[in-house]
């Protein structure tokens, strides 16, 4: 009897045991497609389930974790910034400047640097012609230099990279030479000279051919066969060339008021033979 009863309790023992027990325990990461082809018992689904709720919970915990790690970084970030423009205006009042004023200095400099970065663009050609320019540059920043705000740490670092970047830029410039031929022959004066294609294009330039040899020409108006001039780099005027080419026609004027206001009758210009006039 007794042996009966055991019998009869390892076959309900055997029948009550569920059979995917005896399975491979289930693949929760399979894709969509292998559980489609071979679908998973209530039991495995239910393995699954739980595993994925395991998962989504670890993640919301990292995901809570990283969202405080957040607000404690962006109110760090919010006190740096306080006490940044708090330094900034401690800076400006001991520079006796505005924050405008040093937001004006700083985009000044950088009109400056993006000045010099075109120049480093070009070849030592275009670069030698064009000189007058770098030292424009160069006297420009000499005249930020001068400004208290300049000693605020940002700014004075771009300054003296930019003043490294504008002494680069200087070239030795090989003067181009023109001789002066007949005017009977060449027709040269220096608005002709000026205006020739391959000197200037531009004979209103004339005062630069005048101001580069000054040694030779005393008077524009008069230039002599023969003679070797320097040709100043092509560019606009300098203030020197403006300053000289008006001093001459303030003269030009007043010498023909003056002889306006004489009266000479028979008065006939001669025309020199062996010297050229301007115009």
């Amino acid at each position: 009897m007794k042996h009966l009863l055991f019998m009869l309790a390892g076959a309900l023992i055997v029948f009550s045991t569920p059979a995917f027990s005896q399975e491979a325990p289930p693949d929760c990461n399979a894709s969509e497609n292998t559980m489609r082809t071979k679908p998973y018992t209530r039991d495995q689904g239910d393995i699954c389930i739980k595993e994925w709720e395991q998962k989504v919970k670890e993640l919301e915990e990292k995901l809570n974790g990283l969202q405080m790690s957040i607000q404690k970084l962006n109110a760090d970030l919010q006190s740096e910034n306080t006490a940044l423009s708090k330094s900034e205006a401690e800076i400006a009042a001991l520079l006796e400047a505005t924050k405008e004023q040093m937001d004006a200095f700083g985009q000044k400099i950088g009109v400056l640097e993006g000045k010099v970065r075109g120049l480093k663009s070009l070849g030592e050609s275009a670069l030698a012609d064009r000189q007058d320019e770098v030292k424009g540059y160069e006297a420009e920043l000499n005249a930020m230099r001068g400004n208290k705000i300049s000693l605020y740490t940002p700014f004075f670092n771009r300054i003296v990279d930019l003043a490294r970047e504008i002494r680069s830029l200087y070239r030795e410039t090989k003067a181009k030479e023109y001789i002066v031929g007949t005017w009977a022959e060449n027709r040269d004066c220096l608005w002709n000279i000026a205006g020739k294609a391959d000197i200037y294009g531009d004979p209103f330039q004339w005062p630069k051919v005048w101001q580069g040899n000054t040694d030779q020409i005393r008077n524009p108006d008069i230039i002599i066969p023969g003679q070797r001039l320097k040709l100043p780099a092509a560019g606009p005027k300098t203030s020197d060339e403006v300053k000289a080419e008006r001093s001459y026609w303030r003269k030009k004027r007043a010498a023909m008021v003056v002889r306006t206001s004489e009266v000479v009758p028979s008065a006939t210009p001669s025309t020199p033979s062996k010297v050229n006039s301007i115009k």
